[in-house]
């Protein structure tokens, strides 16, 4: 299986605690890690990074 079908596997599934956790595990350890947003500005910095994320996976 590969991680993109895991990660579908596991959002299809959200009650498996066992896949959920197969994921944190094989997780890229020298990823990009960003704090938990905890404030209203956290959480608008955050919407921004995944916006820009996105369009550069998507290639624009």
């Amino acid at each position: 299986m590969t991680r993109q079908e895991l990660r579908a596997y596991a959002l299809e599934n959200r009650e498996d605690n066992d896949v959920i956790e197969v994921l944190i595990k094989t997780a890229n350890p020298n990823g990009e890690w960003y704090p938990y947003p905890q404030t209203d500005e956290d959480l608008e910095k955050m919407h921004e990074i995944l916006k820009n994320y996105l369009k550069k996976k998507q290639g624009n």
